[in-house]
């Protein structure tokens, strides 16, 4: 193994780590393959675009309906609990579809339902894992973790779709349902396995009322911080909307199928792993590192939208899908370095919101433009507001630092081991 594919994964020689990673592979691959099967139950029913399209939004909703108390929640209860506690409610929905599924009582307001009720737990789960990971590793290794944490979710994207087509093919959803629902068993193994002894837990916040609110006036006034959730609400609704954009452009800016855009996909894929493993081995997070990588990535999709094949757009696409999992990495541990860890979930929670909870709003944004206007208009709008994003957050880190000196995120490197 290379120095630098060891810098990469140096998280997992921490043996809490290992087991958080392992539960959580086999959860989430768990929940793309309900993701899938629900979409496919729908169209079954409905055979309407925009039945399938109300679903994706409702997986999402309930982030930014919900998210900021679901930060509040991990303030005040030990993570690793609330984490126990989320991850076996997860599994109703996915019961609840596999019995009315199964019994052929099944219709399209009780996905809807089960979907929306995922969501909602998922508004708890996803604010305490994200503020869970400095926990177990530290602060010398949180870019690292943050890193593979989003190699895990890439290939969970890869085998949870995979089994589930496999699945839907030869026996129907109720399978996916099924193992979706057992897959959340291993992660409650994992979270009773730790050693809560090498945690290094955050201390509790107190049940004061404005919690929320208290944690937006700390956000606004600690510039480490609003400048990079301000960056990621810019980026997550405009641009980070490419399940919406590229299947468009597979299929009328090149005339494609299926297979181009299943092509689009692993280029975008691939790219993203290897931008995971590299900011992992890089091991550092700053000022330059967050504006430099969204300038990079507006840069990127102007050429994605420019080009003029599909080999040549291919090739733009994997650079492009590794800059934006670097964004979204570096900002994610630039939050969880520079946070009090009093404030950690609602900060996380903050974080989820601009980056999954903005999907409602920026996914039709894009569609109607990519319809209006044309595909390749969807990936200029993202190109705009990535570089408008990066240049005007290297203007306000030059102001806070000079004006205020608030500025205090440290460039914190990785441990060798």
């Amino acid at each position: 193994m290379t120095a630098a594919l060891r810098r990469s994964v140096t998280s997992l020689s921490i043996p809490n780590y290992r087991r958080y990673f392992t539960g959580q592979l086999v959860s989430v691959s768990g929940n793309w393959m309900q993701m899938v099967a629900e979409v496919w139950l729908i169209l079954v029913l409905t055979g309407s675009g925009v039945a399938v399209g109300l679903t994706t939004a409702l997986q999402f909703l309930p982030i930014l309906l919900f998210g900021a108390w679901g930060g509040v929640l991990a303030d005040r209860i030990a993570k690793r609990r609330l984490l126990a506690y989320t991850q076996a409610a997860m599994a109703l929905p996915a019961i609840f579809l596999l019995v009315v599924s199964a019994s052929g009582a099944v219709e399209p307001w009780m996905v809807y339902a089960a979907v929306f009720a995922r969501g909602s737990v998922n508004s708890i789960d996803n604010p305490a894992r994200q503020s869970f990971v400095i926990e177990i590793v530290g602060a010398e290794r949180v870019v690292n973790a943050v890193s593979l944490n989003s190699v895990l979710v890439h290939a969970s994207r890869i085998i949870g779709p995979a089994i589930a087509g496999v699945l839907i093919a030869l026996w129907g959803v109720e399978p996916c349902f099924a193992l979706n629902a057992l897959s959340f068993g291993a992660m409650l193994i994992a979270l009773r396995r730790m050693d809560p002894a090498a945690l290094r837990a955050a201390p509790v916040a107190s049940t004061e009322p404005g919690a929320v609110r208290a944690a937006l006036r700390y956000v606004r006034r600690s510039p480490e911080l609003a400048i990079p959730l301000g960056m990621m609400a810019v980026v997550g609704t405009l641009a980070f909307n490419f399940q919406t954009v590229l299947p468009l452009l597979a299929r009328f800016s090149f005339g494609g199928g299926a297979s181009t855009y299943a092509a689009m996909l692993a280029a975008m894929g691939v790219g993203s792993v290897a931008g995971a493993l590299a900011i992992g081995a890089h091991g550092r997070v700053g000022p330059r590192l967050l504006a430099g990588t969204a300038m990079t990535l507006g840069a990127l999709a102007m050429l994605a939208a420019a080009a003029p094949t599909l080999p040549l757009e291919i090739a733009v696409l994997a650079p492009l899908g590794a800059t934006t999992v670097v964004f979204a990495a570096s900002v994610n541990s630039a939050l969880q370095l520079a946070v009090s860890p009093q404030m950690r979930g609602r900060v996380m929670a903050l974080y989820s919101i601009v980056f999954l909870g903005s999907t409602p709003l920026g996914g039709p944004l894009s569609g109607w433009l990519s319809q209006a206007v044309s595909p390749r208009a969807g990936l200029v709008l993202a190109g705009v507001a990535a570089l408008v994003a990066g240049l005007a957050a290297r203007v306000a880190f030059a102001r806070s630092e000079v004006a205020t000196g608030a500025y205090r995120l440290p460039d914190v490197p990785v441990l060798a081991d």
